[in-house]
């Protein structure tokens, strides 16, 4: 599957690779994955999100999630995963966004799985998932993002 990657679909996986461990999960997420493509110029302006502020609200869920369950986030310290080494494993929602990337493809009738399709894939990612809910808290409108994607 991933011979079939864009050389930027590649590098965005590289980078929610790195996203993961320098958080300190243990599992590459959606979460990652949409971090990862704003590292990439054109998901950033396809989304109209920057980088900086996709990872500012990242840490506001997290923190909203611990407080949650009576944790302060501020007297906690991440343990960042070594950055070498071991690559995390998919989550189950991850591996989902990976098999979404290569139906879209197929439908598409492309050889290539592009930038475009990860976006996608994640855009139509369910309410429980937690690209869902960092595309909420980023006020992206999801529907209008797919529609200029599919158009292109």
């Amino acid at each position: 599957m991933f011979e079939q990657f864009t050389q930027d679909t590649r590098r965005i996986v590289g980078y929610a690779m790195e996203e993961a461990r320098s958080l300190g999960d243990k599992r590459l997420g959606t979460e990652h994955l949409l971090l990862g493509a704003l590292h990439e110029r054109g998901p950033a302006e396809a989304l109209g999100v920057s980088l900086e502020d996709a990872r500012k609200a990242a840490a506001r869920l997290d923190s909203a999630a611990l407080k949650a369950i009576g944790f302060e986030s501020k007297d906690l310290v991440r343990a960042a995963m070594p950055t070498l080494g071991r690559k995390p494993p998919f989550s189950s929602g991850a591996k989902e966004v990976m098999a979404s990337m290569v139906k879209f493809a197929v439908d598409q009738k492309s050889r290539k799985i592009t930038a475009s399709s990860l976006l996608i894939s994640l855009l139509e990612r369910e309410e429980h998932d937690p690209v869902s809910a960092l595309f909420q808290e980023l006020k992206v409108d999801r529907t209008a993002v797919r529609a200029r994607l599919l158009s292109r």
